[in-house]
């Protein structure tokens, strides 16, 4: 059984166990919290509508939170020694899915 939910504006897919980093949420290591399902798949049986999704709960919990890579920003324009650097690190929550319920 695996479920596609919806984090920080893009869509994981994610099993009972998985861990992948989303958007940082205000939440402390160890707290569990609610993933909003946009789809669940069980064997052969396919959910999609609103109305089968009101009864799935994909429940996770935060791992961690931490910093992305660092992105370099460079801008230069020629001939006039204009020259500007600088960088960017996103905020990210590490996160454990602890239980895929797939309602009635």
């Amino acid at each position: 059984m695996y479920a596609i939910v919806r984090s920080g504006g893009r869509q994981e897919k994610v099993a009972v166990g998985d861990v992948f980093e989303m958007d940082r949420i205000s939440a402390a290591p160890g707290d569990s919290f609610n993933l909003a399902p946009v789809m669940l798949v069980d064997g052969d049986s396919l959910k999609t509508t609103a109305a089968e999704l009101a009864d799935v709960k994909v429940t996770a919990e935060v791992v961690e939170h931490l910093r992305g890579p660092k992105i370099k920003i460079v801008n230069y324009h020629n001939k006039t020694g204009y020259r500007r650097r600088m960088g960017y690190r996103h905020e990210l929550t590490k996160v454990r899915v602890t239980g895929i319920s797939a309602g009635k």
